[in-house]
């Protein structure tokens, strides 16, 4: 995700984008979960104004969690709170990754960032529907990146999102191929979407958001 404030990488784990990042870079990183038996444990790297948890310098590939390399300069957050870190202001909201608060597959973050006014919400692998208090926390979302093939089915995922009542709502799913594949056809099924071609990106504006809720696909390889 790139503003005038800062480009914002999300879950850029070294099984998605290698152990160098490809030349991937950002200005803050932000992961939502551990990623398989790998643990995160990196708190706030950096520095940051204004943020709700201990500040922390942890930039580097740490308690068994490898940051990609192009991204190890970067801020990097795995937790809950409000932060302002280059001008962008994010909220982590605690949530988790099954309906029994985390006991079957652990906890997950969702963040909210602000970027050029434009309020995007990545629920990272979110296994349940959210309560009042957290969609208080979430505030306004004008976009959503909403995980497909996680523990949600296609018929709770769409549940979800329309508990956000975002304008854009991007699928994310965790299996490009074979029964996430299909996962992804019943989403789109559940909202009432025609599936389209994955488009290599999305920029979005005030004066570009549509009016009523729409499903865009994106190429995750950005081809």
């Amino acid at each position: 995700m790139r503003g005038r404030e800062g480009i914002v990488a999300t879950d850029a784990y070294p099984r998605i984008v290698g152990p160098t990042g490809r030349g991937l870079t950002a200005d803050i990183v932000t992961y939502s979960h551990v990623d398989g038996q790998q643990t995160l444990g990196l708190g706030a790297g950096g520095n940051s104004s204004g943020s709700s948890s201990t500040v922390k310098r942890k930039t580097k590939s740490t308690d068994g969690q490898r940051v990609p390399t192009s991204l190890e300069p970067a801020f990097l957050l795995d937790s809950p709170g409000e932060f302002e870190i280059h001008q962008v202001l994010i909220t982590g909201v605690q949530t988790f990754r099954d309906e029994h608060e985390g006991s079957e597959r652990g906890p997950n973050v969702c963040f909210v960032y602000e970027l050029d006014g434009i309020h995007v919400a990545h629920l990272g692998d979110v296994g349940h529907l959210l309560t009042q208090p957290q969609l208080g926390d979430f505030g306004q979302v004008d976009v959503v990146c909403v995980p497909i093939g996680g523990s949600l089915t296609a018929a709770r995922v769409a549940e979800l999102v329309a508990q956000l009542d975002a304008n854009l709502i991007v699928p994310m799913p965790i299996d490009d191929a074979g029964e996430g594949a299909k996962e992804l056809d019943r989403f789109l099924h559940e909202m009432s979407v025609a599936k389209t071609d994955p488009q290599p990106k999305l920029t979005v504006s005030h004066s570009s958001l549509p009016a009523e809720t729409t499903v865009v696909l994106l190429d995750p390889r950005g081809r």
